[in-house]
C-alpha cells in the first residue's frame, strides 16, 4: 500500500522491520488513517509521532509520523519493467539530448525492425528526439543513447531515486532516510 499524501495530511513514513524504508522512490508513505489501522491490527510499531493527535470518545492518540513493520518484507530482487522504472533508471532524462521535459520511451532498435520491448532495448526519450529518430536505427538516425540500456537492480533504482527527493520530508523521518548512503570524507 503506497498512498499519495500531501504535506498537510500527516503522511506516515513506513519502514521495513529492519528500519529501512520499503521504497525510496516513490517514498513509502501511508496516510495517517492507514497507519492507525495497522497499529490496531498489530502489524506495525510506532517509531515517531507528530505533535497532532486524533480523538475518539474514549481514546486520544498522537498521529504516528514513522512506523516500522513487525514482519520483514523481503524486497524484490528484479524490478518490474515499467515506464516509470525506465525513467528512473535513466534518471528522468532523455538518453539522446539530456532533456527532462516531455519524456516518452523509445525502442533503440524499432519494433518494426525486430526490436523487443525489453530493458536492453528501451530508453527514456523526449518527444522531439523520439520523433526525430522515428522508425530508424541509431546508426541510420545518427542518434545514440548516452548510456547502454540495461536491466537495473533494485539497488540501482533506489540509488537513482535518492537523486530525486520528495517535495516534503518531515523532520522525524530524517533519521531513517538515506542512512545507508556513503558519507563524504
Amino acid at each position: 500500500m503506497n498512498a499519495h499524501v500531501s504535506q498537510g495530511s500527516w503522511p506516515v513514513l513506513v519502514l521495513n522491520a529492519d528500519f529501512r524504508p520499503l521504497s525510496y522512490y516513490p517514498l513509502s508513505l501511508w496516510s495517517w488513517q492507514d497507519a492507525i489501522k495497522a497499529v490496531f491490527l498489530d502489524r506495525v510499531n510506532i517509531v515517531a509521532h507528530y505533535d497532532q493527535a486524533v480523538h475518539s470518545p474514549t481514546l486520544q492518540m498522537q498521529l504516528p509520523s514513522v512506523v516500522s513493520l513487525k514482519s520483514f518484507v523481503k524486497p524484490t530482487t528484479h524490478p518490474a519493467f515499467t515506464r516509470f522504472n525506465v525513467f528512473l533508471r535513466d534518471r528522468f532524462a532523455c538518453q539522446y539530448c539530456g532533456s527532462p521535459e516531455d519524456l516518452t520511451f523509445d525502442h533503440i532498435i524499432p519494433r518494426s525492425k525486430g526490436g523487443q520491448t525489453t530493458w536492453e532495448n528501451v530508453v527514456a526519450a523526449c518527444s522531439p528526439c523520439n520523433l526525430r529518430k522515428g522508425n530508424l536505427t541509431p546508426a541510420q538516425a545518427k542518434m545514440f543513447p548516452r548510456q547502454t540500456a540495461f536491466a537495473p537492480t533494485v539497488h540501482q533504482l533506489h540509488r537513482n531515486g535518492r537523486l530525486f527527493p520528495p517535495n516534503y520530508l518531515h523532520d522525524s523521518w530524517l533519521d531513517y532516510l538515506y542512512w545507508d548512503t556513503e558519507l563524504d570524507p
